[in-house]
């Protein structure tokens, strides 16, 4: 059994592994780079170490001073958390080499699942339904035939992307030089690799995702899906589990065609398989081989601690539910707090003044924020995660509202303006929207901030 867990992150997440960790009994470690020495989980941990200055290549993406942490104190096992090092194949592996366990996947599987082109045709082999696209890399050469065979408009994808970046739309032939040159410019800039392919561009889907978890030797389950739909600049803002445009029927067929696939994979840990969904057809789009920002909406509404079972899985013990013992109880949703002027999105660091979490029968609040604590200008604006859960999608609404209005954050912009509108939005209250829809309504009607 894993002895000492060093949590490879920081901010919420880093808190949230902590607080399993403790429930479990397991001794923790916290990582930090000198911005982060009075982060609330650095103050909680039984250890920590500052590695390096507050530039992330030069802290919680500097492998060797992660693995020097674990060697000064004798962690046995590592938890990367989301973002950073999580989806590094060359980190597990090094980790493994040092005899130190990563709780995730295994290299083999991350590298698989990270390359676009890869993890679809993985996904075609394992009979996860894709989108119609190219069957490999694009070049200059055969851009223009390849969309014709796809049929406009297309969407230009870089092959180790992520965020929205190195992705561009070519509604028309006239489009498609511009949108693939730019494509391949952002993807070189952002990931070092120009590589692009194409899939056929839809007009009005939903981003859906499932949740699964493997052990490693051929077992796997699905726990239901989450609605990511709103999003902007390809970023999710707010999530729900369980989607508002899936019946039962959908949501077991689809869950159920993802834990086959991680079952002939012999996929170990927690992931995500990505979709988008309309006209009643889901298409892969990509896998997350991590845990996901939006994982405890899962957790509300099947009772699985999903960091529990990622940490059981690493240590061997296996899943501690079968399928047939997952059920599903009422709504949530959870709305990402950042540190950004609800207008114009510009991030917002500086000194809380002023910081109280609402409660209450199932409110949730992930946050490593408190008063006097001062956000750093080098990290992501995320600074909690508002969770809510209800019997039913209604009741979820308006325990939502209620929680919107107690929440406190002083001292800086937050974008707790954005979710009080779209809380009262009718559109939102009919679960009516599509990917597209909240840089619609924002282009529109802004928050007032």
């Amino acid at each position: 059994m894993i002895s000492k867990i060093l949590i490879a992150n920081r901010g919420e997440i880093a808190l949230r592994v902590l607080r399993a960790c403790k429930e479990l009994g397991i001794a923790t470690v916290a990582v930090h780079s000198t911005a982060d020495a009075n982060a609330m989980h650095v103050r909680l941990a039984d250890e920590s170490v500052c590695i390096g200055p507050p530039p992330s290549r030069d802290s919680y993406l500097n492998i060797h001073q992660i693995v020097a942490a674990c060697e000064i104190t004798g962690a046995d096992a590592v938890h990367p958390g989301y973002g950073f090092l999580s989806e590094n194949a060359k980190f597990a592996d090094i980790l493994e080499a040092h005899g130190i366990t990563f709780i995730g996947p295994t290299a083999e599987h991350i590298r698989l699942m990270g390359d676009k082109i890869t993890a679809k045709q993985t996904a075609v082999e394992l009979g996860i339904p894709v989108v119609p696209g190219s069957a490999g890399e694009v070049t200059q050469e055969n851009a223009l035939e390849t969309a014709r065979q796809i049929g406009f408009p297309v969407l230009i994808k870089a092959t180790a992307g992520g965020g929205g970046r190195g992705m561009k739309v070519a509604k028309t032939e006239a489009d498609l030089d511009e949108a693939f040159n730019t494509a391949r410019t952002e993807a070189s800039a952002a990931f070092g690799n120009a590589a692009v392919y194409m899939e056929k561009y839809l007009g009005k889907p939903r981003h859906i995702e499932v949740q699964v978890v493997g052990d490693g030797a051929g077992n796997a389950i699905h726990l239901g899906e989450r609605d990511c739909s709103l999003q902007r600049r390809h970023q999710k803002v707010w999530e729900e589990a369980n989607s508002p445009a899936l019946n039962v029927e959908q949501r077991m067929k689809i869950g159920q065609i993802c834990a086959d696939a991680m079952e002939k994979m012999k996929y170990r840990g927690a992931g995500t398989v990505e979709f988008l969904y309309e006209n009643g057809e889901f298409y892969f789009i990509e896998m997350n081989t991590r845990l996901q920002v939006e994982h405890p909406i899962t957790e509300a509404i099947t009772g699985i601690d999903l960091v529990h079972e990622q940490i059981r899985v690493a240590s061997g013990a296996g899943l501690s539910v079968t399928q047939d013992e997952i059920t599903f109880s009422g709504h949530a949703i959870e709305c990402r707090i950042n540190a950004e002027d609800p207008r114009t999105f510009v991030p917002s660091p500086g000194t809380i003044t002023h910081f109280h979490a609402p409660g209450g029968l199932g409110v949730r609040v992930d946050s490593g924020a408190y008063a006097g604590y001062k956000i750093p200008p080098y990290y992501d604006s995320l600074i909690g995660k508002l969770i809510v859960h209800g019997r039913t999608r209604v009741e979820c609404m308006m325990r939502l509202r209620r929680v919107l209005d107690e929440f406190v954050v002083d001292g800086i912009k937050t974008t707790l303006p954005l979710f009080q509108d779209l809380v009262s939005n009718q559109d939102i209250a009919n679960g009516d929207y599509d990917i597209h829809w909240l840089e619609n309504y924002l282009a529109n009607d802004k928050p007032q901030g």
